[in-house]
């Protein structure tokens, strides 16, 4: 239909492309599209010439997604299903327009429009008295509300497609702030400022903000506010208390994991602190370096890893004194605190036995006995030359072979073990010194110059006189003079030098050297090994005689027997013994 003039009628929507009452067809293109809430790039639809009519719904109207042309627009169009396809629904009526609406409605500039095209009214003249406005009474219900007309557009039925609430949303109680006042009057809401008088706050011509739905151009109400907001606002604390739990946690994972990992990359940075707590005993082997030693800490949990043990050893020169044993420690120590305890002597579990240069093979196992605690029975038992390794050259003789030293058993070690020590002893310490060849060299054998060790370590006590002690040994027996030395006998009568009796010396013995010439049948002591060395190295000269001449224990020397007898009676006036 048309208004006098030759102007199409003009509905509610007073622009070109619009859908009304007059219209005869759907402008497509951006001029229809843009600004109307209409989706670009859509086709044409028909629609009845006169208001009585019914519109059939373009086919764009009937799909809410670009992928399917058949979706529904609305629930109601799908029946329900938002989402889902359904049947195309007749077309229902829109609401009316609040009163002075269209005048209100501002036109909207296209594309090269001059500002007097945007200021000028977009249509000149009136509506003929004939077609009154849409604003004017009518009788009978706005074309739009006839049941069998109007169209279905976008924002009809918004009960039933009501959108989500979009924006801020206030809590519970807050007051609405108040409209700003200007000259005491509320300012415009923003995007009216310049609306015309009587504009009562609706949104037809701004989009986004507010509820506002950009596709419907349309004001679409907004849900009232939610009580269960309150609800999740007092569940805030609790959220903040678990995510804070929950970061502790996280970090604490990522410092046990650090650590763990760093143990993993480098095992031996890791160090306990404090001196430990508990006991626990460690073997030091014979012959561990420092990085042994570490390991076996470290194994035994007495440190943590063996860095830090070596750094504290390699700093410290004592670290090289450490002994072979048992060490009383304790678990979880600082591997500094690990080291100051293997270099006290009381950590060490040990039974330290000193073996005196000269003492018989009886009198060792007494003083093994008195050391250890371990049953001279069993001592006696084990000192048995068919068991223990002797050198080749011993001939079967434990006395001579038991080497005098200090020496540390650890326990639990048997009574042949500390035997067998000491006889390995003898042997290191004769290989060190070349018996046998420098034996041979003299025209001896091993085991004698090992007797004539015995002799001097018993005549003696000062080492630099044991070396004349062998020449007077060796000057008499090369000339087959008896060697008269009395320790000798005292040793087959196992007695001391100062309990013999004259009637001792008269008797026939193999070790009295008085009644008999040449060596004893056996050694008669242990000799150290200056006295070991004095015998395979004797001064040269032609001394035969010494005699005791003072109380330190130094003898007078000499080659003739007058001299020999004078010093004998100096020494039996001094009361040193020389009585005979």
């Amino acid at each position: 239909m048309t208004a006098p003039g030759g102007l199409p009628r003009r509905g509610r929507h007073s622009f070109d492309g619009a859908l009304g009452g007059g219209s005869s067809s759907f402008r497509t293109g951006p001029g229809a599209s843009a600004g109307h809430g209409f989706p670009p790039g859509l086709g044409r639809g028909t629609a009845h010439e006169d208001a009585t009519g019914p519109m059939v719904e373009p086919a764009w109207w009937s799909f809410g997604s670009t992928d399917d042309p058949g979706s529904p627009l609305t629930a109601r169009h799908g029946g329900g299903d938002e989402h889902g396809y359904g049947r195309q629904h007749p077309s229902a009526p829109l609401p009316p327009l609040p009163t002075g609406a269209w005048d209100r409605l501002r036109p909207r500039p296209e594309p090269g429009d001059d500002d007097a095209t945007v200021a000028a009214p977009r249509f000149a003249g009136k509506p003929d008295d004939e077609f009154p406005e849409d604003d004017a009474p009518t009788t009978g219900g706005p074309l739009w509300d006839e049941e069998t007309g109007g169209l279905d557009v976008i924002g009809a039925n918004v009960d039933e497609d009501r959108p989500r609430r979009r924006g801020f949303r206030r809590g519970p109680g807050a007051a609405v702030p108040p409209a700003p006042v200007v000259d005491g009057a509320a300012a415009p809401e923003p995007g009216v400022a310049d609306a015309p008088a009587g504009h009562d706050g609706d949104l037809l011509d701004t989009s986004g903000a507010g509820g506002h739905d950009p596709v419907a151009d349309d004001e679409i109400p907004v849900e009232p506010y939610d009580s269960r907001s309150d609800r999740r606002r007092r569940r805030r604390p609790f959220a903040v208390v678990l995510a804070l739990l929950v970061l502790g946690a996280l970090v604490a994972g990522i410092v046990i994991g650090g650590q763990q990992l760093l143990s993993l990359i480098n095992p031996a940075a890791q160090d306990y602190t404090g001196a430990g707590t508990g006991s626990i005993d460690v073997r030091v082997q014979e012959g561990d370096t420092l990085s042994d030693i570490a390991r076996t800490l470290a194994d035994a949990d007495v440190i943590a890893s063996t860095g830090p043990f070596v750094s504290a050893a390699e700093a410290n020169p004592e670290a090289t004194g450490i002994q072979p044993g048992v060490y009383t420690l304790r678990l979880q120590m600082s591997g500094e605190s690990a080291l100051e305890m293997l270099l006290d002597p009381a950590s060490r579990q040990v039974s330290r036995v000193t073996v005196p240069e000269g003492f018989t093979v009886e009198q060792i196992l007494a003083r093994l006995a008195e050391e250890t605690g371990t049953p001279l029975e069993e001592l006696q038992a084990a000192a048995d030359p068919a068991v223990l390794r002797l050198p080749a050259y011993a001939g079967g003789q434990l006395e001579g072979f038991l080497f005098p030293a200090t020496y540390d058993f650890e326990p639990g070690t048997t009574p042949q073990q500390m035997l067998q020590r000491m006889v390995d002893t003898f042997t290191e310490v004769a290989g060190r010194l070349r018996l046998e060849e420098r034996a041979a060299a003299l025209g001896l054998s091993p085991y004698e110059v090992v007797t004539v060790a015995s002799m001097v370590q018993s005549e003696t006590r000062l080492d630099e006189e044991r070396a004349d002690v062998a020449q007077v040994i060796y000057n008499r027996l090369e000339q087959g003079i008896r060697l008269g030395i009395d320790a000798t006998l005292a040793y087959g009568l196992d007695k001391s030098g100062n309990e013999l009796t004259v009637t001792d010396l008269e008797t026939d013995s193999p070790y009295n050297t008085r009644t008999r010439a040449g060596l004893p049948p056996t050694p008669i002591s242990s000799p150290g090994e200056a006295s070991l060395e004095a015998a395979l190295a004797p001064t040269s000269g032609d001394l035969l005689y010494y005699v005791l001449e003072s109380q330190e224990g130094s003898h007078f020397f000499t080659s003739d027997y007058a001299e020999f007898q004078q010093a004998r009676q100096r020494c039996a006036d001094a009361g040193l013994g020389c009585g005979g």
